[in-house]
């Protein structure tokens, strides 16, 4: 146990652990608070398609030696744009324009990586991620934009929560819904890209979707919800960091893989508050009799 606890301890010596875990925390917080409108709206698996398109980004920006995040934050944000304007506007149905964007980018950012640099460690980085990839100036733009989107987030909850529960009311009542709905897919692309270079373009969704999957088991309301996400959030990448560094296994799997517990742990206590509520109900029928 004091061994352990040694190990842990000398893992928050190492600079680039530190600077992983600042923007992991902040990432994971960002993500877990849109997941839930994302999952309520059926609209969770916008993320795996913004990554592939930020994984596409990355790509041309390796092969054009430029600064992926600097290339990767205005074309994610542009395709978030570009995906809820086809869901809106044409006969491509919301999950058949993500299934769209998101093979076609990725095949793209497939190819583009063939003809230049080829399958190096940078672009097994941008798949599945790596803890390394956090740089001094990648820690300063991701708490910049982090921080950006807590706010906006905090600043227009009401607004996001309207729009999320019940879009037509809310358009009735004069809330600007298209508007809304353009803000939380930008913050979602803003919090995709950032979150690329740790958890990997493969696993990065997870994410916004395990978080509020895991909330919904146990929890009902809006806030109750949001709030328990982003504490499962912060907690399962916290965790997975730990797994990772003394296990050596990926970042990204290791924290993935500690959500899918969690999920499973909710899971069973919803199923078994389920069935205690239900033989109590049971319990009070038979004492009418």
């Amino acid at each position: 146990m004091n061994g352990l606890i040694s190990e842990i301890i000398t893992m928050f010596s190492y600079s680039f652990i530190i600077r992983a875990l600042i923007v992991g925390f902040l990432v994971s917080l960002c993500a877990s608070l849109l997941g839930v409108s994302l999952v309520l709206k059926r609209y969770s698996m916008i993320g795996d398609g913004l990554s592939h398109v930020g994984f596409a980004a990355l790509a041309i920006a390796s092969a054009l030696n430029m600064a992926p995040l600097t290339v990767s934050i205005p074309v994610v944000i542009a395709s978030a744009f570009f995906l809820l304007r086809i869901s809106e506007y044409s006969k491509i149905r919301g999950d058949a324009a993500i299934a769209l964007f998101s093979t076609g980018a990725l095949a793209i950012g497939v190819m583009v990586i063939s003809m230049t640099t080829g399958m190096n460690t940078d672009v097994y980085n941008y798949l599945f991620g790596s803890i390394l990839a956090m740089s001094k100036t990648d820690l300063q733009l991701s708490i910049a934009l982090s921080v950006s989107v807590i706010l906006l987030f905090v600043v227009f909850y009401n607004k996001i929560f309207a729009v999320t529960f019940d879009e037509t009311f809310a358009r009735a009542t004069g809330v600007k819904a298209n508007l809304y709905n353009m803000i939380i897919a930008v913050l979602t692309a803003v919090t995709i890209v950032l979150g690329m270079r740790m958890m990997g373009a493969l696993l990065i969704s997870s994410l916004v979707i395990f978080p509020a999957l895991s909330s919904m088991r146990l929890l009902k309301s809006f806030r109750a919800v949001t709030i328990s996400s982003a504490l499962v959030s912060v907690f399962c990448f916290l965790a997975g960091v730990v797994v990772s560094y003394l296990y050596s296994t990926p970042t990204g799997a290791s924290v993935v893989t500690i959500n899918l517990l969690i999920f499973i742990v909710f899971s069973g206590i919803g199923l078994l508050r389920k069935i205690n509520v239900i033989n109590i109900l049971l319990k009070n029928r038979l004492a009418k009799q």
